[in-house]
């Protein structure tokens, strides 16, 4: 399988170098050339297995023999290994046809385990294989971060460094990432926001000369992989709730656009949903894009909810790319709209391309709060203000006794235990994990947001391709 780039002037690379490469060299996102399809009677056999096996069956088309079957399935079985619940990905029935489906139980509590402890081992098999090194830039608001240095932590062909605005997460998703304790890992605490961080990522990306002396990758959804990897838990979930012969419906706690683009793939490759609701928070772009056909930059509020204080989702761009029939220029041309002006329309056939697979909510701070309490004193379950936000938007969103509504679960409740006991009254027992980390000692540079300077820090802190050959 061969793969191109949403902006249409880079070149095509197949599963090996996507995952390596991370973004594009015209600054766009990398998609399948086109997409492999399951059927119904192979979807309908994903019940009851286990989620190993059915997660190589659906990731082996975009592989396609670039990486050893027997070394795939070990890359896969290590990565689930590393979860603590037999299921990886449980579902929890809430109401009749309301289901969460839990992405929390990784080593790091959040939805990001998922993809991320497969992308680092996939990623370190290449490097071995190639018997060469790569420097990882990661931007991060909140999760990725703390999910991307377990994953690579150690790992010696890789330096990763990690931006996060600085103060604007939460005190355990920074503890996640600055008490690792690797030689390999480097954090920054940018001061400015999630955007601010991610638009350095690219920008180094966007500088061949540097981005070619440290050998750059990417692991944020940018990675084809990570995408790739999330896919699995729609087949699964829907399938254990009678797909294909039922359709699904899926409401998805929305910043970035990862992890709900991996629910229009899983359509596009033949399983049957009904909907994908954008849930968000008050920072709502992609609320008002979807609406209104106007996508407009109009600055970050902090929230309960810092892993969805986004304005630039940059996965939204391969979402774009099949909307507008695939033309790489009407892409590219969105996209200097947004550097230029930090807006850009969507043509009316694309709005309604879009808005025929997706509803868009958006929850406010009351409301967030408001339904973690009920869920509390409902069920006495404690959810985090992320699925709160989801939750919300699937129910305000209309129901159907016909159809499965499945919310996503995207973080474990003790992540953030104030916005939890505010809710609720209460404070979240603390797994022992995460509870240690409040004992280690943090180490972090605080650096401005200016490029040359994190460029440096790199410079300085990176070690040389040679030293590992």
């Amino acid at each position: 399988m061969k793969f191109i780039s949403t902006r249409g002037n880079a070149p095509e690379l197949d599963f090996q170098d996507v995952i390596i490469t991370g973004l594009a060299n015209d600054g766009g996102l990398y998609v399948p050339e086109a997409w492999p399809r399951i059927g119904p009677e192979r979807i309908r056999s994903f019940a009851g297995r286990p989620y190993c096996d059915v997660a190589y069956e659906v990731m082996a088309p975009f592989v396609d023999g670039t990486i050893d079957d027997v070394v795939f399935k070990d890359i896969l079985a290590q990565s689930y290994a590393s979860f603590n619940h037999p299921a990886v990905v449980p579902l929890r029935e809430m109401r009749p046809n309301e289901w969460i489906l839990e992405l929390f139980h990784g080593p790091t509590f959040a939805f990001k385990d998922v993809a991320l402890q497969v992308l680092a081992r996939l990623i370190d098999h290449v490097l071995e294989k190639r018997n060469t090194h790569a420097t990882i830039v990661v931007a991060t608001s909140g999760d990725t971060g703390g999910a991307a240095i377990e994953a690579f932590k150690g790992r010696n062909r890789i330096d990763i460094f990690v931006l996060h605005p600085h103060d604007r997460v939460s005190e355990v998703q920074r503890r996640q990432m600055t008490t690792a304790g690797a030689d390999n890992i480097h954090n920054i605490a940018l001061e400015g926001t999630f955007d601010d961080c991610q638009q350095l990522v690219k920008a180094m990306f966007n500088h061949p000369a540097f981005r070619q002396a440290h050998q750059l990758s990417g692991v944020n959804s940018i990675n084809w992989a990570r995408i790739m990897a999330q896919i699995v838990y729609y087949f699964t979930s829907a399938s254990s709730l009678g797909a294909p012969d039922r359709k699904m419906r899926f409401c998805v706690p929305t910043g970035n656009f990862g992890d709900i683009y991996a629910g229009f793939a899983a359509a596009k490759m033949g399983l049957p949903i009904d909907r994908l609701t954008i849930a968000t928070n008050i920072n709502d772009i992609l609320v008002r894009a979807v609406k209104t056909g106007r996508y407009e930059v109009l600055g970050v509020t902090p929230t309960a909810s810092p892993s969805m204080d986004i304005q630039v989702s940059s996965t939204f761009e391969r979402l774009l790319f099949d909307a507008v029939g695939r033309e790489g220029a009407s892409v590219l041309h969105m996209m200097n709209s947004l550097n230029q002006s930090g807006s850009f329309t969507i043509n009316p056939d694309a709005l309604s391309y879009i808005a025929n697979n997706f509803d868009a909510i958006r929850t406010d701070e009351d409301e967030t709060l408001k339904t973690m309490h009920e869920v509390y004193v409902t069920s006495g379950e404690m959810i985090d203000p992320h699925t709160a936000v989801a939750l919300a938007g699937a129910r305000a969103g209309g129901h159907s006794d016909a159809i499965p509504n499945i919310i996503l679960s995207t973080a474990h409740p003790a992540k953030f235990p104030d916005a939890v006991e505010k809710a609720t009254g209460a404070r979240p027992l603390m797994p022992a994990q995460l509870s240690a980390l409040l004992d280690l000692e943090e180490h972090f540079s605080v650096l401005p947001n200016d490029l040359e300077t994190v460029e440096g820090f790199i410079e300085a802190n990176a070690r040389s391709t040679t030293s590992h050959d």
